[in-house]
């Protein structure tokens, strides 16, 4: 099951983590290489424990910990450093990311995100964006909520409404927030008060889950 709430972002802000990727390397007899990508998406994982700084800040993520009963619930994570359909430092704008191309009676489209550009672009589906932060547009043109189309913020998805069907070729972008949905990657947080107090780092393991 997956609670829509997300981690304290205060804490979230100074995790480690990012994207991981699980590739098979085999070295041939000449030297050479061959590979091959056993995961056609990348997963990412984080240590919430660095962003812990206070005593209160651990009751906090206890607390969320029970709640979420270990790694038995899913929960909205805030990555630190990618959270937009832009760049961190930029606003999100309705022509940011491509989601689509109309072709008269497609009404559903998923909200995505492209990582690179011109060798070998990797499109991820936006599952949790975060309600109030997305813009639409057709043809570049801003669209109104509600009256053009309507969001599914529990699984990204745009639908337009009746009399509002994107035309053939119109291209359909977005800009957003979003969050990763995730699981605790433990059911058990290993915690020494003493040694806390004196800098140690806990670890609370968070991994990226799939919907």
């Amino acid at each position: 099951m997956f609670h829509d709430t997300r981690f304290p972002t205060a804490i979230s802000r100074a995790a480690h983590g990012g994207p991981e990727r699980r590739t098979d390397v085999v070295v041939l007899g000449s030297g050479a290489e061959e590979r091959n990508a056993r995961w056609a998406d990348s997963r990412r994982s984080y240590n919430a424990g660095y962003g812990v700084k206070s005593l209160n800040d651990l009751h906090a993520v206890i607390a969320f910990f029970e709640e979420r009963r270990g790694r038995l619930h899913g929960f909205r994570w805030r990555d630190p450093l990618d959270w937009k359909s832009c760049p961190p430092e930029s606003e999100p704008a309705a022509t940011d990311q491509l989601i689509g191309i109309g072709d008269g009676t497609t009404l559903a489209f998923q909200l995505a995100k492209t990582y690179g550009s011109a060798f070998n672009p990797w499109t991820r589906a936006i599952t949790k964006p975060v309600a109030g932060t997305v813009l639409v547009a057709v043809a570049g043109m801003l669209q109104t909520p509600g009256t053009d189309y309507a969001l599914d913020a529990g699984t990204g998805i745009v639908t337009f409404l009746p009399g509002h069907v994107p035309a053939a070729s119109a291209a359909i972008t977005a800009g957003f927030e979003f969050d990763v949905p995730v699981r605790f990657d433990t059911d058990k947080l290993e915690i020494n008060l003493q040694g806390f107090r004196h800098g140690a780092i806990p670890a609370i393991p968070v991994v990226e889950i799939r919907l």
